[in-house]
């Protein structure tokens, strides 16, 4: 991991530690690094979502990118996936997203996208930082008509939609959606593309004013879906995240079905159309141990991997699979889409739903669910990676990897994202396992604060 690249791109609390000054320098360092082979005026797409530091960040990214030489081409509020496809569709050379995701709106983010859809290799990310920090003063600086433009691609939205409503040779007469768009950018490629596709549609947290994106709502809030979904008689929800690159859902009671189960659902249902290359599904080591169990009862291979969707990505690309995903919602159908796609995820679970004729409850009752909790500890960001150097800390995990062996597991990371350690234990007993979850979120906010 770089000093400035996280799993998910840059982030940080807008207008401190994510400056018009740092977006600026990503702006120039990252144009050049994707576009210094290019024998053409490279071009760049820039996107965003719902949150008011966007149209700061947006500026200076966008200047960075012209003072190379490059042309940046602005499509506006879209989800992040739609970045990844469009960078195809337009034959461009790099887009870039302007999210923190499912982040508070203080946060902002810049993740990069290669001429291909894909989040960049790390040592690209590196080149980038090395350039920032060491060589910004190399950098081309082009004068009169040399000077690059920025343009407005007017119907980037429309295309993305377009592309959504062709992932699936189905339409969704007869079921009533209820989706949750998080305040953020999924708030018109959302209700758009589902009604094109003729499901019925009811709809919470569609208002973006710039600053309730992710407010008690969306993939990381699902108690105002689970009670929508209810109260509107609903055969099925879905919450997505601030840019939309995951997707939960809500069975028609109200339960939640998460990131596992969507892969089971979705997998099982490629499985028998003869789709799903290679009888595997990749999922990573915070999956539920359910996921594993069905995988084997059904003769669907399921390869884990490290936290992250670039990491599952990474592994679908290696071994040519085609379908892989998180717990959390981050969904990769490689045959449609280079990243997670809320929008497409939904989409592809209202096509297991139409075809089967089954009920939301039904598909999601073929996966067993391990209880499982998951408890953050709030530390110092520079100090996350450190746990296992403090000693107190290391004998607590040992004590509790004792514990649990045999009848579950315990399982520590660091978020890639937040100053959070997190900390996962899978078991029978729930109560126990809170408690001991707690405890040790405690301690490791105490020793690394």
């Amino acid at each position: 991991m770089g000093i400035l690249f996280g799993t998910d791109g840059v982030r940080g609390i807008a207008n401190t530690e994510l400056t018009g000054q740092r977006a600026f320098e990503l702006g120039r360092a990252g144009a050049y690094v994707l576009t210094k082979e290019k024998k053409h005026t490279p071009r760049i797409l820039v996107g965003l979502d719902t949150r008011l530091s966007g149209d700061m960040l947006e500026s200076a990214l966008i200047a960075g990118i012209c003072s190379v030489g490059a042309e940046a081409i602005q499509v506006g509020i879209v989800p992040t996936p739609a970045i990844a496809y469009l960078v195809r569709k337009y034959k461009v050379d790099a887009g870039v997203m302007i999210s923190a995701s499912h982040n508070p709106v203080e946060y902002n983010g810049i993740k990069f996208f290669d001429s291909s859809g894909y989040k960049l290799r790390d040592e690209l990310e590196e080149e980038i930082e090395d350039i920032i920090f060491h060589h910004m003063d190399t950098l081309p600086q082009p004068i009169g008509g040399e000077i690059g433009i920025r343009s407005i691609a007017e119907d980037a939205l429309e295309d993305y939609i377009s592309f959504l409503q062709q992932s699936t040779d189905t339409t969704f007469e007869g079921i009533k959606v209820a989706i949750d768009c998080a305040n953020g950018a999924s708030y018109k490629a959302a209700p758009i593309s589902l009604l094109n596709l003729r499901a019925g549609l009811c709809i919470i947290h569609n208002e973006p004013d710039g600053t309730n994106i992710n407010q008690n709502c969306g993939s990381t809030h699902m108690e105002d879906l689970c009670q929508f979904v209810q109260e509107n008689n609903a055969d099925v929800g879905f919450a997505f995240d601030g840019d939309a690159d995951r997707c939960l859902a809500v069975d028609e009671n109200g339960n939640l079905i998460d990131g596992d189960k969507i892969l089971a659902i979705c997998g099982m249902a490629m499985k028998e159309a003869g789709i799903l290359r290679h009888n595997t599904i990749v999922a990573t080591v915070m999956s539920n141990m359910g996921l594993l169990l069905l995988g084997k009862e059904k003769g669907i291979q399921i390869e884990q991997t490290s936290v992250g969707d670039r990491y599952v990505l990474e592994k679908m690309v290696e071994k040519n699979y085609n379908l892989g995903g998180e717990q959390s919602g981050h969904v990769i159908f490689l045959d449609h889409n280079t990243t997670g796609d809320g929008i497409l995820t939904a989409i592809q679970f209202l096509t297991v739903m139409k075809k089967t004729g089954k009920k939301a409850s039904e598909l999601a009752a073929m996966m067993e669910t391990m209880p499982q909790v998951l408890v953050n500890a709030k530390v110092d960001n520079h100090r996350k990676n450190d746990y296992m150097q403090v000693m107190e800390i290391k004998e607590a995990i040992e004590a509790l990897n004792a514990k649990f062996h045999g009848e579950g597991r315990v399982l520590i990371r660091t978020s890639g994202t937040e100053p959070l350690i997190r900390v996962m234990i899978e078991g029978k007993d729930l109560q126990t396992m809170q408690k001991e979850a707690e405890k040790l979120a405690e301690l490791i906010s105490q020793k690394l604060k």
